[in-house]
C-alpha cells in the first residue's frame, strides 16, 4: 500500500460544529470564569455516572492531587500513610500521593487487561494502609468485585483514576461510580477533549466541598461563582462579602474556563457517537491483526466489561522481535506510537523504592519492555486504518 505522507497520531482533536457554536456562546457571553457552561458540564457529567457531585478542575492529574489531599483531610490521614497503586500507569498517578506526603505501595498487574491484579492486592496491606488507588488503564476496566471485596474487609477509602477509561461499564456500572472520589481527563487526545481539564466526581457531600475548596485556593464554599453575591440582601449578602476571601485550607488555583466546559460540553452530548466509532475501530483492527497474534497480545476484553479504547494496546510475545524494531517501523512509516505508561522503570523511582523495583513486579517489566500503543480515535478513516494493518503486516511478512 502507498505510503501515507501524514503521521497517523495515537490521538486526534475535533471540534464539532457544536463545540464552535457553544464557544461563540461563550465569547459572546463576555464570561471566562465559572458559569453555567460550567455547571451544564459538571451536572450531565455527573448524572452520566450516577453521582451527585462533580467537580471541575483544570486537569486530570489536578483531580487525582486533590481527591488525594481530600481523603487525607476528611478522614485524618498522617504522613507516611499507604495508598495501594498499580505498577503500571501513568506517573501521575504515584506523583500525586507522594505530593501529599503519603506512600504508594504498588501491585503487579494481570498480563491480560494491564490493570492492577485483585490476587496480588491482600498481600500489601498493611495497618498503615489507608486507601487502594485502581487506575482503568487504555480504556479497560479494573475487576472491580474482588477489589471492592478488599475495600469492604479492610474499611479502605478508594479512589478510581478513570482519566483513561470513560463510558465503560463493569457489569453494568459506569466506570467511575465504584470509587468514593472518582478522577477523569479531558485533555487533548483523549476521549473528551477540552485542550485541558478534569473532573472529580463523589457521592460525598463533605468530599464534594473539600473537593471544590481546593480547586480554588481553599476558599470557603459561600463563594466559589461570581454568581455567589447576586439576589442577597442584607445579612444574607453580609455574610457571602466577609467570606469572599475566607480561606479554609491550603488549596490551589486549578480552576478551569467557561471555553473549556463548552468544548466539553459538545462532545458528551454526543458520547454515544464517539464511543461507538471508537469500538468500531477497535474491532477492525483487532480483526486485521489477528492472523499475527502469535507474535503480538492484542486488547483482552473482560467477561462483564466494556472497553473504551482511548487507545489500543499491543504486546509483543515472542522473542523473536523486538519491540523497538517494531514502533521503529510503524513510525518511520507515519504511524505514531507510545510506549504503554512504563512506571516502575522510571529513573527516579529507584532512588525512592530501591534498585530493585521494576524486578518485583514482573508483569509490568514485561509491558515496559514490550509494550506501546496506536491510535484509535474517533476520525480514523477507512484508509488511515486499512494502511496501519498493511504496514504491520508488511514488517511481520518481512522480518519474522
Amino acid at each position: 500500500m502507498e505510503k501515507i505522507n501524514h503521521q497517523i497520531g495515537v490521538g486526534s482533536l475535533i471540534i464539532s460544529d457544536k463545540g464552535r457554536k457553544y464557544v461563540n456562546e461563550v465569547l459572546d457571553n463576555n464570561r471566562l470564569s465559572y458559569g453555567p457552561f460550567c455547571q451544564k458540564f459538571e451536572n450531565l457529567f455527573a448524572k452520566l455516572h450516577q453521582c451527585k457531585y462533580s467537580i471541575l478542575s483544570n486537569s486530570g492529574t489536578s483531580a487525582l492531587e486533590i481527591a488525594v489531599a481530600t481523603l487525607k483531610e476528611a478522614e485524618n490521614w498522617k504522613d507516611g500513610d499507604e495508598i495501594i497503586v498499580p505498577a503500571l500507569t501513568f506517573v501521575a498517578s504515584i506523583n500525586v500521593i507522594l505530593q501529599n506526603n503519603l506512600k504508594p505501595v504498588f501491585v503487579d498487574v494481570d498480563k491480560k487487561t494491564y490493570n492492577i491484579d485483585p490476587k496480588k492486592i491482600e498481600d500489601k496491606i498493611t495497618e498503615k494502609t489507608k486507601g487502594i488507588m485502581v487506575v482503568h488503564l487504555f480504556g479497560h476496566p479494573c475487576d472491580m468485585d474482588p477489589i471492592m471485596e478488599l475495600v469492604k474487609k479492610y474499611n479502605l477509602k478508594m479512589i478510581e483514576d478513570s482519566c483513561e477509561t470513560i463510558f465503560a461499564k463493569y457489569k453494568g456500572k459506569s466506570v467511575g461510580s465504584f470509587g468514593d472520589i472518582s478522577c477523569f481527563s479531558t485533555y487533548a487526545c483523549h476521549i473528551i477533549q477540552t485542550g485541558v481539564g478534569g473532573l472529580s466526581l463523589t457521592n460525598n457531600e463533605k468530599y464534594a466541598v473539600i473537593l471544590r475548596s481546593l480547586v480554588n485556593h481553599g476558599r470557603n464554599n459561600i463563594y466559589l461563582s461570581m454568581d455567589d453575591d447576586k439576589g442577597k440582601r442584607d445579612k444574607e449578602l453580609k455574610m457571602v462579602m466577609d467570606k469572599r476571601f475566607s480561606f479554609e485550607r491550603r488549596g490551589y488555583s486549578y480552576r478551569i474556563t467557561e471555553l473549556e466546559a463548552a468544548l466539553g460540553l459538545a462532545q458528551l452530548e454526543d458520547i454515544e457517537n464517539i464511543m461507538k466509532q471508537r469500538r468500531k475501530n477497535a474491532q477492525f483492527l483487532s480483526n486485521s491483526l489477528k492472523k499475527w497474534e502469535e507474535y503480538i497480545q492484542l486488547p483482552t476484553i473482560m467477561d462483564g466489561a466494556e472497553h473504551s479504547f482511548m487507545m489500543f494496546p499491543i504486546v509483543i510475545k515472542t522473542d523473536k522481535i523486538k519491540r523497538d524494531a517494531l514502533t521503529l517501523f510503524l513510525e518511520e512509516n507515519n504511524i505514531e506510537t507510545r510506549h504503554m505508561l512504563p512506571l516502575t522503570n522510571q529513573p527516579y523511582l529507584p532512588k525512592l523504592f530501591g534498585e530493585d523495583i521494576e524486578d518485583k513486579h514482573p508483569v509490568a517489566k514485561n509491558i515496559n519492555k514490550n509494550g506501546f500503543y496506536i491510535g484509535c480515535q474517533v476520525d480514523l478513516t477507512e484508509e488511515e486504518l486499512a494502511y496501519m494493518v498493511s504496514k504491520f503486516d508488511e514488517f511481520f511478512t518481512k522480518f519474522v
